[in-house]
């Protein structure tokens, strides 16, 4: 592989940027489109994720490219690394957004809406008699949505803590066989990575279809369901964005795109893999267990 000069990287100029732009202003335009019943919402989102999905591949596909030509020097490498950790830093925000939300609903708004505090006044006119606890099997005062059940955290969710701990364990192994020059160690790595990824969102999805038709644990089942759904569903998201990230890599491992000390992109995935993983101890103790 040639290695590029040492001067200060200036990149060429690039239409994927702009090709985005429009994907992005297609999608998010179709959605709040179809939020207000616009008929031709859905198609506008359709038109997006496809300008969006076909970015996707030409600028990573550009980047890749580049890459295996030598054009990129050790200042990009650099550059790389910044860029993801910021990015990483942002995943960590986002998420902290929604813990945030859940810790106010449980911690402050419920104790206040029983009557706690200052809120004695509102239990009292409002909503005479109301206890709250959690999870409120009641959805709140109101009771929106009905009663429901609760997943246990010993079941699917403790069974998918250890896939993706185990996943973690496995992407680890996979970048120690690619440092070592162990190519058989590395794909295997990657296959079981991928495979466990895969596995953790087929028993979500069977969690999710079991809390929908057995136990009446839905979007609309009041706050516990909406704060549920939005955590391990943009969970769920991530993993799956994970997944096929892994495996363009391993798509890429095999190709014999990286070597023991070149494989920043390897890399930048892994931290994110584990990323995914912290989160959903997260998830696991605050949402399933406590």
């Amino acid at each position: 592989m040639a290695h590029a000069q040492s001067e200060y990287y200036v990149p060429h100029g690039t239409r994927w940027p702009f090709i985005g732009s429009v994907g992005l202003f297609c999608l998010l335009g179709g959605f709040a489109m179809f939020l207000i019943g616009i008929d031709i919402g859905p198609i506008s989102m359709a038109i997006g994720a496809a300008i969006l999905i076909y970015m996707m591949f030409g600028w990573f596909g550009t980047v890749i490219r580049e890459s295996q030509a030598g054009t990129f020097n050790d200042q990009v490498d650099r550059s790389f690394r910044w860029g993801m950790s910021w990015f990483i830093f942002s995943e960590v925000m986002f998420f902290a957004a929604f813990f945030g939300a859940l810790f106010y609903v449980r911690q402050l708004s419920m104790p206040w809406l029983s009557g706690e505090g200052t809120g004695v006044v509102t239990n009292a006119t409002l909503y005479p008699g109301y206890e709250g606890n959690w999870p409120t099997q009641a959805n709140g005062p109101a009771d929106i949505g009905g009663h429901y059940e609760i997943i246990p955290a010993w079941g699917i969710p403790a069974l998918n803590t250890l896939i993706l701990l185990s996943s973690g364990v496995a992407v680890t192994w996979a970048h120690w066989g690619l440092k070592e020059n162990n190519r058989k160690q590395l794909i295997l790595g990657m296959f079981a990575t991928i495979a466990l990824g895969i596995t953790f969102l087929a028993l979500q999805a069977t969690e999710y279809i079991h809390a929908y038709h057995a136990l009446n644990l839905t979007l609309g089942s009041g706050v516990y369901g909406s704060t549920f759904f939005m955590l391990t569903g943009f969970h769920g998201l991530h993993v799956t964005l994970g997944t096929i990230m892994l495996i363009v890599i391993l798509f890429r491992c095999i190709a014999g795109h990286f070597t023991a000390d070149h494989h920043f992109a390897f890399e930048g995935v892994a931290w994110y893999w584990h990323f995914v993983d912290v989160v959903w101890l997260g998830l696991f103790i605050f949402v399933y267990w406590v």
